[in-house]
């Protein structure tokens, strides 16, 4: 991917890990000793997604955006387990490589299983959470188009031959309620990265690894996973919930301030799955708001 092509919407230069002969793309903006936000992208995008964010936020946060393996900018090796457990080892060598102590989590997507896997095992870490439209616990609320891009072999070629999961998204708006605010040149940022079959392969396999019953191998992790979120009930959280999203429902949302006692939510009733970019105009300054306010 030439980074020149979308310049103008990501004007950052990555920085790279390698992690078991493979290299994770990320970025890193803003002093290095400043508070540390660990922002997790989700699928089918990567740190694009949080580029208003990391510009709105790195002249006084240090803001670190990884691309999970297969995803952006990182390597997309064929033959690698893209499961939750894999996904979660790496954040935690990026953590650690870092030496990332006191971290804010900003988690979106398939970035809530992936940021809590981390938190549970270093819940010393974790300063406060702001939660987009995500899940950190088992749920048989999967929609049917995402269940059918999971069955085997059609979901194959739908996902990597026909792109219809990134395109579905992007191209065609499903992960936004206001498609016009997606210029043509915020499409390409998104879709750039996976433009080949053998580029689309962690975007198929993220879909594959949803457990949708307790039989699925991710099944024990993910409930693992949702048993110890009671380790951050009173940590300082914010959620900006997009309520048009046709994947993490408001019955997500309901989850969540169950088990987050000290949160600050906001619905966003005209934002769908990609709330920063439906709208990033009300978005940031909460998040700006919720850092000062928590000492961040």
């Amino acid at each position: 991917m030439n980074l020149e092509e979308i310049q103008t919407e990501y004007p950052f230069i990555p920085e790279t890990l390698d992690i078991g002969g493979h290299k994770l793309s990320y970025l890193d903006e803003g002093p290095r000793d400043a508070p540390a936000i660990l922002a997790l992208h989700g699928n089918p995008t990567w740190s694009f997604h949080f580029r208003k964010l990391i510009l709105a936020l790195r002249g006084k946060y240090r803001v670190i955006a990884p691309d999970h393996m297969g995803c952006g900018l990182s390597d997309k090796p064929q033959d690698y387990p893209y499961t939750l457990e894999t996904h979660i080892k790496n954040v935690t060598t990026l953590v650690e490589s870092l030496g990332l102590k006191q971290i804010t989590l900003a988690l979106h997507d398939w970035g809530g299983a992936i940021g809590f896997g981390y938190a549970v095992n270093r819940p010393e870490t974790i300063r406060s959470l702001i939660l987009f439209n995500t899940a950190a616990f088992p749920s048989e609320n999967v929609p049917a188009r995402i269940r059918l891009c999971a069955v085997p072999w059609l979901g194959e070629f739908l996902v990597r031959k026909l792109n219809a999961f990134a395109g579905g998204a992007v191209t065609l708006g499903m992960a936004v309620n206001k498609p016009g605010l997606l210029t043509d040149a915020v499409k390409r940022g998104y879709l750039a990265p996976y433009d080949s079959w053998e580029n689309r392969i962690a975007v198929a396999r993220f879909v594959q690894d949803i457990p949708m019953n307790d039989t699925h191998p991710t099944y024990p992790l993910i409930k693992s996973i949702g048993e110890k979120l009671s380790l951050f009930e009173n940590t300082p959280s914010l959620i900006l919930w997009g309520m048009k999203d046709f994947c993490f429902s408001g019955a997500f949302l309901e989850e969540w301030l169950k088990r987050l006692k000290n949160t600050e939510a906001h619905m966003l009733m005209d934002a769908g799955h990609f709330a920063i970019e439906d709208a990033g105009e009300r978005v940031i300054p909460m998040i700006r708001s919720f850092l000062e306010r928590t000492g961040v």
